[in-house]
């Protein structure tokens, strides 16, 4: 599991090429390695952008307007939930449950929780993160 974690880390990420070379090297069938790869959540088989943003959609939160905060950031970056835009800079999924009711609605960024997450903060958010990437183009 931990090297599927280190291939998830390096590319964003499963790669079917690395999970044939993590196959062969581990001698381990690969439809085994697929397996665990898709039981768990935290895997990807396709490209996930630069940045994660996950919406919390919990009951808690769906009544405070977690359905209208998942759907402000579908239109603001053009993609629906579950996709990455094209230029690979966001990826946005949704989850039932963060386990953080007292503080929501909650989106998360990249492990980062903003507190209490409204719909005139989500283009702060993006910039936030767009002005990162930017940050660390310069160095």
């Amino acid at each position: 599991m931990s090297i599927l974690q280190d291939i998830q880390d390096e590319y964003h990420y499963l790669p079917k090429e690395a999970l044939e070379i993590a196959s062969k090297t581990l001698n381990i069938p690969l439809i085994d390695i697929i397996g665990v790869a898709t039981f768990y959540r935290s895997f990807s088989l396709k490209p996930k952008g630069k940045h994660q943003i996950v919406v919390c959609m919990g009951t808690a939160f769906h009544v405070r307007g977690a359905p209208k905060i998942l759907e402000e950031f579908e239109r603001k970056l053009n993609i629906p939930c579950g996709e990455t835009t094209p230029d690979g800079e966001f990826s946005l999924e949704s989850v039932a449950c963060l386990g953080c009711c007292a503080i929501g609605p909650v989106v998360v960024v990249d492990g980062n929780y903003p507190a209490q997450t409204t719909i005139r903060k989500i283009d702060s958010i993006l910039k936030k993160y767009q002005k990162k990437e930017k940050d660390n183009e310069g160095k």
